[in-house]
């Protein structure tokens, strides 16, 4: 018989969106962003779901919502760039987090790199990855990637996500 665990005056709620969220606002999380060629040039989004999937081959996930503005550039291309960022890059993150901003345009140093995919200057590391398939997962896609190439060795601390901010790491 499974013990029921003592909640005090706690009282848990029923599964829902608004619950996922909150719960997921306590979980700190690395911060990356992702970035693809779009028809209309390039795309980008941060990602707090980034997670490594595989040594061999070298896959990673990540998820994006549908209704996400570079869902339909991740949807139909075959690479993309993952970049982790570094905690002196929080307005980086917010930008690329930001619904409706020029994500590409000053103060954003960039350059198109590999298989076309815009690479962020001054990340903790980069990645270019082959995508090798796209998961239904509700309102989302779990988009897997092989690794085909990378730099590991930019500088910094890593950027984390919690509470709904960006903050560099404490020790």
């Amino acid at each position: 018989m499974t013990a029921t665990p003592d909640l005090g005056t706690r009282s848990p709620q029923l599964a829902s969106p608004d619950l996922l969220r909150s719960v997921f606002r306590r979980h700190a999380a690395g911060v990356a962003v992702i970035t693809a060629r779009g028809d209309a040039g390039p795309v980008g989004f941060t990602a707090t779901s980034l997670t490594s999937v595989s040594a061999e081959p070298p896959l990673l996930s990540f998820g994006i919502s549908l209704g996400a503005s570079s869902w339909p550039a991740i949807s139909e291309t075959e690479h993309i760039g993952v970049h982790l960022l570094g905690d002196h890059q929080q307005e980086l993150a917010a930008t690329f987090a930001r619904s409706g901003a020029d994500r590409f345009g000053s103060p954003t140093a960039w350059s198109e790199g590999p298989e076309g995919v815009p690479v962020l200057d001054d990340v903790l590391a980069w990645l270019v990855c082959r995508i090798v398939g796209r998961v239904p997962a509700g309102d989302h896609r779990i988009v897997l990637a092989e690794v085909v190439l990378g730099d590991p060795s930019g500088p910094g601390s890593p950027l984390l996500y919690h509470q709904g901010r960006f903050n560099g790491l404490r020790d």
